[in-house]
Parts: C-alpha cells; structure tokens; sequence
C-alpha cells in the first residue's frame, strides 16, 4: 500500500501529539528528505562531528550527504543515546524501530479530526518524504534537483513524489 501525501499543516499538527523521540525523527525526516529508517539509524558520534553527515542509505546502500539545520542538530543532540540518536526501547545498542514510529503517528491520526471527520488517509513516516520533495519542488522547480536530494535513480519515481500534492487532489 502507497503512503498517502498529506497537507504539510496537517502533518505538523500530528507532530505535536507524537512522544517526542519519534516526534523529533519525523522532524529530520522533514527537513532532510530522508526515509525513517536512515533517520532512526543516524549514530551519535557522527551527528557530533558535523551538521552535514554523510548517510549510508539502507534501502539502496547509496552514499548521500544532509544538512541538519543547527536548531535541529542541537535537539537530536540533547536526546541523542550513546549509540544512537534514537535508541531503542530495550536495548540502547540498537536504533529505535520503523515500526515505533509508525504505531505512534497512526495512533494520532486515529485521534485527529479534520472538519469533525476522522483521517482515512494511509498515513505513515514516507508520507513526511513526500512533503520534503513537493517543498523543495515548489521552491525550485526543478525535478532533477528534487531527484539528487531524494537519491533517485529514476526521474519517474521523483515525479510521483514532487507532484504528490497535485495527484492527492485528484
């Protein structure tokens, strides 16, 4: 099932109902572009030595750099683990799961109402991508640009992602 495209105001509303670690990881997927999983994996010595780190992806293995924005960078620091930016619940070796993160924002979108009725959209932590990349598109117009910040191999899947706000219209 495909993670739907949800209104950037909507989603910041979801946020401030989220537990703040998971809350914080949906903020850098946000600002950066990347998928959750990369977010949750990201190691607390790296995000010391730079606002501008190096991640290896773990979908496709592919290299690409980020900035965190300091206010950001600052706030992931303060919580950060001594392994991870985000630990896991049992052992601190480990990063914080997907699946934490998608219980938590699908239990406040059961919650939420927009106009007096509940969201039916399949909302998940891809959907905070799909805003990143229809931002950056708006901003630039640039599909190639939004493709190399996404890490695309293929122009088609960015379009999909950039005009994610036009197709959730029709």
């Amino acid at each position: 099932m495909r993670t739907d495209y949800i209104d950037p105001r909507v989603f910041e509303l979801l946020l401030t109902a989220l537990m703040p670690a998971n809350r914080l990881a949906l903020q850098l997927s946000l600002a950066t572009g990347l998928r959750i999983s990369d977010c949750l994996a990201l190691r607390t010595d790296v995000l010391k030595r730079s606002n501008r780190p190096t991640i290896t992806e773990k979908k496709t293995h592919k290299h690409r750099r980020v900035y965190i924005p300091q206010e950001l960078r600052d706030r992931l620091l303060k919580q950060a683990g001594r392994f991870f930016v985000f630990e896991g619940r049992l052992d601190e070796r480990r990063p914080r799961t997907r699946a934490a993160v998608y219980k938590d924002l699908r239990r406040v979108a059961k919650l939420y109402r927009l106009d007096g009725k509940p969201i039916r959209r399949n909302i998940a932590p891809h959907s905070a991508r799909k805003i990143y990349a229809v931002q950056d598109y708006h901003a630039h117009h640039d599909i190639k640009r939004v493709q190399r910040l996404l890490n695309h191999s293929g122009e088609a899947v960015t379009m999909l992602y950039a005009l994610a706000d036009q197709l959730a219209k029709k």
